[in-house]
């Protein structure tokens, strides 16, 4: 058997897990995946089966498109709704739509994004998250990336939901960190200046 299976993989699956369960409910050795998803997400997850795990390389250089929710005021150690809190801003505002889009159009275009520790990227011969996980410090180098577009789809409470086309090596959980803190810091400096001119 040889081709490309378009799997909508499930939340609480890694992709790992999909290419494992396909592997024996197909009874085929060759068999692999183009592109990594986070065990929370959901969505399309190219499965390459037999000779087609040689376009691999081919089909992981394609720009992407994610759906995501920021939870304002909450940080996790993780980066997502899976891990602790670590941080709580109890007195944060809601923002409304137009302060959201403007801060949005500042992530448009080429920039430099450091990666979660809880992540795959391979240091010193482990996994990054494998150090996370045992307390250790590890340091992740800024990863040149471009996000093509950015469309805000709703504000609910402090849920922000938006659609993100970005080049591959995108992370989706680091992007949303940087959207809040530079949601935060706009919000901060907005209330100071206005304090200032009473």
């Amino acid at each position: 058997m040889d081709g490309v299976l378009i799997v909508d993989k499930p939340k609480g699956f890694t992709s790992h897990d999909v290419v494992g369960y396909l592997r024996k409910t197909l009874n085929i050795k060759k068999i692999g995946h183009a592109g990594t998803l986070d065990p929370n997400a959901t969505g399309v997850l190219p499965i390459l089966i037999g000779n087609a795990t040689k376009i691999s390389k081919y089909l992981i250089e394609h720009d992407k498109t994610y759906i995501a929710t920021i939870k304002i005021g909450e940080k996790t150690d993780t980066g997502d709704i899976t891990g602790n809190i670590i941080e709580k801003d109890i007195n944060i505002n809601n923002f409304t739509y137009s302060q959201v889009k403007e801060v949005l159009k500042k992530f448009i275009g080429k920039q430099e994004q450091i990666p979660p520790v809880y992540s795959a990227i391979k240091v010193q011969g482990k996994k990054a998250y494998e150090y996370a996980r045992k307390g250790q410090a590890v340091k992740l180098e800024p990863r040149t990336i471009e996000i093509y577009d950015l469309k805000l789809i709703k504000i609910e409470n402090l849920e922000i939901t938006f659609e993100v086309s970005c080049s591959k090596g995108t992370y989706v959980r680091s992007l949303c960190e940087d959207i809040c803190k530079s949601l935060r810091n706009n919000w901060l400096f907005k209330r100071t200046y206005k304090n200032k001119s009473k």
